[in-house]
């Protein structure tokens, strides 16, 4: 991981001047005093270099819109028109090795991951000489550098190996990432990959310290732009959905949840829209990017892969819906479109107040998706009336069900249900191809011939399915060793 990665990192991405925690992680003046030997020696400096690694995860590159956009757009719930070349490779599954988003992602994972260590092992250091008020800020940083190496390595284990489990099979002795969880990796440094299972040990570790140093600190910053309680709750119950760690997960999500203090959801057409229309505006969500009008990715944006770069739900997934479900509210269509070649106006980056997606966010953790935890969680050990019920409180955003008698009443159906609840519901959230894998589905993917539901590739075994790690990464020469992902395409 020499050049590609660890090089540059402390000065390219702490570099970002901001005093005692911040106020915003995109104030970007350059402030030459911090440097990666020895400029993270005070509280202040530390705070700054937080702010860096918000700024990594923020980027374009990775949460910013690749590394969420990669989990959603080669699955059966994105359309692609053809007319531009942007992640159409992905989509197409003629992937290389030296794929530019698999590149971006990569390095900016690995960004973020290395700038969160630095910060903690910083925080530790200067934690025993520091005064009570120092340490409580010590100890938030800490709780947010945790959650965010956590968040980066779950992202980019998923991305780069084979799903932890699939559908009942552990493949968690396969490799995984290399993992950074005890001090930086310093450029020239030989490495080699920890299997699945050590990965997802050392994510849980994180999200559980990042939980204790909150505590510590006395709770956190209040802010869904923030990493914080409630997210790291959602992203345990995350985690322990993909280890199949059912009650664990349905645990933890219900923790995010009550941190939150959220019991119901959203069900008016105009009030569900209005859930996008900046970065604080969804009540539902636990965690955010704060982008905005004035800080934004313009045209490596979210919001304009799935408008102008023409990206949009596939047919299949619009037949989805039911008539009078409130979230086709947000469904719009570019006057150049057509039945077949659709243009999107953006979906739920299209509700932004200033009528341009590229200026919304992603929201990555939110309170819909802990509903639909505990829904599966409970079908898949038996608690059909406890799934019903957690899985009503979302479906419900489909006016035409109204109680449990509504859904299904049997585990088997009552699952398949919570499959196609999750595809409606978190669409453009990037989880879907996550979702496809690990329940082991027999695939439809790379959408054609639209408005019919068509697929170049049917019944494809998705859950073989494993990026290659970036070849400059493996070639680079320090021990990252390449995946057999070639032989995992459709054919």
């Amino acid at each position: 991981m020499k050049k590609n990665i660890l090089k540059a990192f402390a000065i390219a991405t702490l570099g970002f001047s901001l005093s005692s925690c911040g106020e915003s992680f995109l104030e970007t003046d350059y402030y030459n005093g911090i440097d990666s030997e020895g400029g993270l020696s005070s509280v202040n400096n530390i705070s700054t270099a937080l702010n860096g690694t918000y700024y990594n995860l923020f980027y374009y590159n990775f949460a910013g819109n690749y590394a969420i956009s990669i989990g959603d757009i080669p699955t059966d719930i994105a359309y692609w028109n053809s007319k531009t070349n942007h992640f159409n490779n992905i989509y197409t599954y003629t992937v290389v090795d030296t794929d530019t988003y698999l590149q971006d992602i990569w390095e900016y994972g690995y960004k973020v991951a290395d700038n969160a260590t630095r910060v903690i092992q910083a925080s530790q250091a200067l934690y025993e000489g520091s005064n009570d008020e120092e340490k409580t800020q010590l100890d938030r940083c800490m709780a947010e550098a945790y959650a965010l190496r956590g968040y980066a390595e779950l992202m980019m284990v998923n991305i780069y190996a084979h799903q932890v489990k699939v559908n009942g099979s552990d493949f968690s002795s396969e490799p995984g990432i290399v993992v950074i969880d005890q001090a930086p990796i310093e450029a020239l440094t030989q490495v080699s990959r920890s299997t699945i299972g050590e990965t997802y040990t050392a994510i849980l570790s994180d999200f559980d310290n990042a939980i204790s140093h909150f505590d510590a600190a006395g709770g956190d910053r209040g802010s869904i732009l923030y990493m914080n309680k409630a997210a790291v709750y959602g992203l345990l119950a995350r985690t322990n959905l993909y280890l199949e760690n059912w009650s664990e997960a349905k645990q933890y999500a219900q923790q995010a949840l009550n941190e939150k203090g959220i019991t119901t959801l959203t069900y008016d057409a105009t009030a569900y829209a209005a859930l996008f229309s900046d970065n604080t505006s969804n009540t539902e969500s636990l965690l955010s990017l704060a982008i905005t009008q004035t800080d934004n990715w313009s045209a490596n944006s979210s919001g304009t892969l799935w408008s102008t770069y023409n990206f949009s739900p596939s047919p299949k997934l619009q037949a989805m819906y039911g008539e009078n479900d409130c979230r086709t509210s947000i469904f719009g269509w570019s006057d150049e479109s057509t039945s077949a070649a659709p243009v999107f106006t953006g979906g739920k980056y299209s509700q932004h107040s200033s009528g341009n997606p590229a200026y919304a966010t992603n929201y990555l953790v939110n309170a819909p998706e802990m509903y639909l935890i505990m829904a599966e969680a409970d079908a898949k050990t038996g608690d059909v009336n406890s799934a019903r019920n957690s899985l009503l409180t979302v479906a419900k955003r489909n006016a035409d069900i109204t109680s449990v008698d509504n859904l299904p009443a049997t585990a088997d159906e009552l699952l398949s249900f919570i499959k196609d609840e999750r595809a409606r519901e978190l669409f453009q959230e990037g989880l879907r191809l996550y979702d496809l894998r690990r329940w082991d589905e027999a695939a439809d993917v790379f959408a054609i011939q639209a408005p019919n539901i068509a697929f170049t590739y049917s019944n494809y075994k998705i859950s073989d399915l494993i990026f290659p790690i970036p070849a400059a990464e493996v070639n680079s020469g320090f021990g990252v060793e390449q995946n057999d992902w070639s032989g995992t395409l459709p054919k």
